[in-house]
């Protein structure tokens, strides 16, 4: 476990990030989390690629992303379809981690519900444009 992989265990979760994805291919949900896992520490690994799912529910992927540490820089990732994003965080966290998607993808805000201290917000990811 290297430094910030620690620092992101230890953390009291005030800089912690829920991202769920939905009614995208498997292959856009790894897209996605790649560029996560880029920018910021997650708890899914670069390896932990999304499976497509059997039978006839709506998958749903997930990932908690610590994003305390400023997020590096990402290339632009190629999306098959637009991804649509639920982001669940304190409003500080939250904005980080749309910052730090908006170098991987053009990210569109559908909508939020504010709460006390935590937001949840509605993005749609999309190919950037060259």
């Amino acid at each position: 476990m290297n430094d910030r992989e620690e620092a992101a265990q230890n953390n009291q979760g005030a800089a912690q990030v829920q991202v769920q994805l939905t009614g995208c291919l498997p292959e856009d949900a790894h897209t996605v989390f790649t560029a996560l896992h880029t920018l910021f520490v997650s708890d899914r690994t670069k390896d932990d690629a999304p499976r497509d799912p059997q039978g006839a529910g709506v998958a749903v992927w997930a990932a908690t992303v610590d994003v305390s540490e400023a997020p590096t820089q990402a290339a632009p990732h190629r999306l098959t379809e637009p991804v649509s994003a639920t982001v669940q965080g304190g409003y500080w966290a939250a904005d980080r981690l749309r910052a730090g998607l908006g170098s991987a993808f053009t990210v569109h805000d559908l909508g939020s519900t504010s709460g006390d201290q935590e937001q949840e917000v509605q993005l749609r990811l999309e190919n950037r444009e060259a």
